[in-house]
């Protein structure tokens, strides 16, 4: 890394855009818990979060188009997260931040009802019988998500692997939630638009080797 890069590099590390807690095992109550809007945005605007966003090319984006919301990318590995972080330092989108934290510990980050949508964008989906715990949809993962969302908070899952967007649908019946809107070829349905035409880097070589983009919507609470 240049000279320059790496200067720039601390510049957005220590930022107050990206959040590096220290870490904890297990991990403390954040400052930040149930008061990002007060802390953090300093508005009461309904805030989105995209896990495992690497470059945070979704939060980016929404962010930009949805400047009545406020967007949190969230990853473990920091050298992604730098690049969102930058664009948002450098374009000064004020409703955009990120965490550098492991998913598994939002539960410290997070208060009840805060949280009024997640957008999952092609995470590993982790698809090895003894891996199951680890995907994002799974219900260990639902059940710390319904804990700090609202009653009405949204989930959008958007993903490569059609085995994994199966599962999820799988886990969705079994908990009896509500589809919102549902597709295994995306570029192809009715439902795209210009929120879901956002494509991340690797959406974008997925595609030009013709792969299909999964997505569902649905409500984190039992739909009846």
């Amino acid at each position: 890394m240049g000279k320059d890069k790496l200067k720039d590099s601390k510049r957005i590390f220590h930022s107050q855009d990206l959040i590096q807690p220290a870490l904890s095992y297990p991990p403390a109550d954040h400052a930040f818990k149930g008061k990002w809007n007060k802390e953090f945005f300093k508005n009461d605007f309904p805030i989105v979060l995209e896990l495992g966003c690497g470059r945070g090319e979704y939060a980016v984006n929404m962010a930009k188009k949805f400047p009545e919301k406020n967007f949190i990318g969230i990853d473990w590995k920091g050298a992604r997260l730098w690049r969102g972080a930058k664009t948002g330092v450098e374009e000064k989108i004020s409703n955009l931040g990120f965490l550098r934290i492991q998913i598994q510990n939002l539960y410290a980050f997070f208060g009840e009802n805060e949280i009024s949508e997640i957008w999952i964008t092609f995470p590993d989906p982790q698809m090895q019988q003894n891996r199951e715990r680890k995907r994002l949809t799974h219900l260990r993962f639902l059940s710390m998500y319904q804990k700090m969302m609202k009653p009405d908070g949204i989930i959008h899952l958007k993903t490569d692997s059609l085995p994994f967007y199966e599962y999820t649908l799988e886990v969705i019946a079994e908990n009896k939630l509500k589809i919102i809107k549902q597709t295994a070829d995306l570029y192809n349905s009715p439902i795209l638009d210009d929120v879901l035409s956002i494509k991340t880097t690797y959406e974008q070589i997925w595609l030009k080797s013709g792969a299909k983009i999964c997505y569902v919507e649905y409500l984190v609470n039992s739909g009846g």
